[in-house]
């Protein structure tokens, strides 16, 4: 990863930290990980497999050191790189096409494999709270929807900061 693509990724991933510490748990000690909008654009600027293991690892011990569900951290671990991998895969498939909805639904998308991802692992690691599909409809979906709004707007916001000529992997800014 060059110098420019690591501070890159280092300050969405920074961010998406902050948002994802100060939001405090909705149920059972899960909290929304909007880190994830900030995982997604991060690997949408630079999608190679590398850079995406590496975002997806970071990703993972920043969510795991913030946890607020009790045995969390190594499901956080596993979904992130999980979803960063799958990140990468509709990234690659929408290249052509990729646009603040399409990175907002990207995003959204990834929440819900995410979701279920650290959940199912948490389920059979260190056990839930309470049942998997009141945990899913009560935090992964209404942060799948926030994600979705998040990832456009920070993908925008993204856009607009960064030069176009620095940043070859967006195809567009609408």
């Amino acid at each position: 990863m060059k110098t420019k693509e690591l501070a890159l990724a280092a300050i969405l991933l920074a961010s998406g930290l902050v948002l994802h510490a100060v939001v405090p748990p909705i149920f059972g000690g899960v909290k929304p990980d909007f880190l994830l909008a900030t995982m997604v654009i991060a690997i949408a600027s630079q999608p190679k497999l590398k850079n995406t293991l590496l975002i997806g690892v970071v990703a993972g011990i920043l969510a795991a050191l913030t946890t607020g569900f009790p045995g969390g951290q190594i499901p956080n671990m596993i979904d992130k790189i999980a979803s960063s991998l799958f990140a990468l895969l509709l990234i690659k498939l929408t290249i052509k096409m990729q646009s603040m909805i399409i990175l907002g639904l990207i995003s959204g998308a990834v929440t819900i494999f995410s979701g279920y991802v650290f959940l199912g692992s948490a389920l059979i690691l260190v056990g839930l709270p309470a049942p998997l599909s009141v945990l899913f409809v009560v935090v992964v979906l209404p942060t799948a929807i926030a994600n979705t709004v998040s990832g456009a707007v920070l993908f925008k916001l993204y856009h607009a900061l960064v030069r176009p000529s620095f940043d070859k992997s967006l195809v567009s800014s609408t």
